[in-house]
């Protein structure tokens, strides 16, 4: 079996560790701490935006071919039912997890800890969404189009490191350890790789729209979480400069895999 595929989602999703460094910084300022929590928060948001638009586009154009066609509604009732069982069990399911593992120990548990449970709960989001994109890796691979699926791998890696930066941000100043980052990282990156293995023999459009709902979910709960923990820095000009900074820094990558395709 041809491995090239696999290997071009490792190199996708293995760039996500190049910004994992931030959260072995030593001492943080508050201004910093603000800045950082805020720019994690403009990528989150833009990639919440931009997956869950791609979705209701989807949805749209089943709609509109329903509609002016006579193509029937199964698929915009698969596709929407697929859309809203994903993107609940993705935000109900980390407030599940939240409520049953940490329950009342969220306000009490120890600021270093609880930025360590904030990281990994980013890395989750950020896992389900990154297993669509290897999807997307292995699908073009698997039909002849290498040439697609060098530069979609190429344009998920420059990416894939501003996410990175994203997981790391709520860690600056705790001195996160060096195995608890690898650990997220694989939890990120990785599910690019086993995408690109999926996808290189079989192809799924409900599997795909299925992941991108739950990372919708997933990332919309994670948001929530990181706005929380800004409001306790009352730091509001230096928030709103780094939203704009982390939106606009995912949006250029994205502009860049656009230019790719």
């Amino acid at each position: 079996m041809d491995p090239t595929h696999v290997l071009l989602g490792v190199l996708a999703g293995g760039t996500i560790f190049l910004g994992l460094p931030v959260a072995r910084l030593r001492e943080v300022t508050t201004k910093t701490k603000a800045f950082l929590n805020a720019t994690s928060v403009g990528i989150l948001i833009f990639l919440l935006v931009e997956i869950t638009g791609h979705l209701l586009e989807e949805i749209e154009e089943h709609l509109e071919a329903a509609v002016e066609q006579g193509a029937g509604f199964s698929e915009v009732w698969t596709t929407g039912g697929l859309f809203a069982l994903g993107f609940s069990l993705g935000l109900l399911g980390l407030v599940w997890f939240e409520r049953r593992f940490l329950g009342s120990a969220k306000n009490g548990v120890a600021p270093k800890r609880r930025a360590e449970q904030v990281a990994m709960m980013i890395a989750i989001g950020l896992g389900l969404h990154n297993l669509s994109e290897g999807l997307a890796i292995g699908q073009g691979y698997a039909s002849g189009a290498l040439h697609l699926a060098w530069l979609l791998a190429i344009g998920f890696a420059l990416h894939n490191a501003t996410e990175g930066f994203g997981i790391a941000a709520p860690l600056s100043g705790h001195r996160a350890s060096w195995s608890f980052l690898g650990l997220t990282g694989l939890v990120a990156g990785g599910p690019t790789a086993l995408g690109a293995f999926i996808g290189g023999w079989w192809t799924s459009e409900p599997l795909e729209v299925f992941c991108l709902a739950l990372a919708s979910g997933t990332i919309l709960y994670v948001v929530g979480e990181l706005l929380h923990l800004g409001r306790q820095l009352k730091e509001e000009s230096v928030v709103g400069v780094g939203l704009l900074v982390g939106f606009f820094v995912a949006l250029a990558t994205d502009m860049i895999l656009v230019a790719a395709k």
